[in-house]
């Protein structure tokens, strides 16, 4: 789900820590882990994204203040939402992830660019065309050793014959 508004790297930041202030502020810190376009966004490989998409799944108090958030500034009411955690990789590890935000109710962890790079692969989207040729000069990596990557992330995705050859066109269109 989006949002439909546009959200750059300040607002996603911004809206997160409100989300922390719409808690209690007793209880555990809860854990964002943020793959996709935010990701992006931080990296400033792309301007804005409609949605914070979470690869740990939200319990009802952060939804419930993503809610919050959602209706003071017009936005989806999951702006933030878990449904990504469905594609997390087996090679992500939280100690590589970068600290977006540490706050004592929330913590936003921001998926390293290899791992978004390998989520988009897997989700094989048209709209991530231009992500991945976004990505690409930083990944520092050959198109075999993506590949590579992507198997060991998903060992029980489909076969595909193309996809060295798919990972090598996004190499030469990035350059």
């Amino acid at each position: 789900m989006t949002s439909g508004v546009p959200l750059g790297d300040g607002e996603i930041r911004r809206y997160l820590g409100e989300v922390a202030d719409a808690m209690n502020p007793e209880g555990p810190q809860h854990t964002i882990l943020v793959a996709g376009g935010a990701v992006l966004a931080w990296h400033g490989l792309r301007d804005t994204t409609e949605d914070v998409d979470s690869l740990h799944r939200l319990d009802e108090e952060l939804q419930a203040a993503v809610r919050v958030v959602a209706s003071q500034h017009g936005l989806a009411p999951a702006w933030v939402n878990d449904s990504s955690a469905g594609f997390f990789p087996q090679t992500l590890r939280e100690s590589d992830c970068d600290v977006i935000l540490n706050l004592p109710r929330l913590l936003v962890l921001g998926s390293p660019l290899r791992q978004v790079f390998i989520m988009k692969m897997f989700a094989a989207r048209d709209r991530d065309q231009d992500d991945l040729v976004a990505m690409w000069p930083r990944l520092g990596l050959t198109p075999e050793e993506v590949v590579a990557e992507y198997w060991e992330a998903y060992p029980a995705a489909p076969e595909d014959e193309f996809l060295i050859d798919w990972i090598r066109g996004i190499a030469d269109r990035a350059g």
